[in-house]
C-alpha cells in the first residue's frame, strides 16, 4: 500500500519507515510543499523495478518475447521430454 506523507514526517520516522519499506515493502510518497516529491521503497523493490524497466526498453527482446507469446499461443511449442532426447540430456 502506498502512503502519502510529507518531509517533515518523513524526517521524523525515518528509521521506522526504512524499517516498514524493506521488511514490508511498503512505499511512501514524500511530499515538499503538499507536492509528490520523492518515493521511499525497498531496495528489493527498486531493483525489480529498474529490471523491469530495462526489459521494456530493449527493443529486441520484447520483440523476442511477443513472438515467443504468440508461438505459444499457436502451439508452436516443445515438450520437454523431446527437448530432453535431442539435445541427449538424461534427466
Amino acid at each position: 500500500m502506498i502512503k502519502t506523507l510529507s518531509i517533515t514526517e518523513a524526517r521524523e520516522n525515518l528509521t521506522t519507515l526504512v524499517n516498514k519499506a524493506s521488511k514490508l515493502l511498503d512505499e511512501f510518497v514524500i511530499t515538499v510543499n503538499g507536492k509528490p516529491a520523492a518515493v521511499l521503497m525497498s531496495a528489493r523493490e527498486y531493483e525489480g523495478w529498474r529490471e523491469t524497466n530495462e526489459i521494456l526498453a530493449d527493443k529486441k527482446l520484447m520483440k523476442a518475447i511477443k513472438q515467443g507469446e504468440k508461438d505459444i499461443k499457436e502451439g508452436r511449442v516443445y515438450d520437454w521430454e523431446d527437448v530432453k532426447e535431442e539435445l541427449g540430456i538424461n534427466v
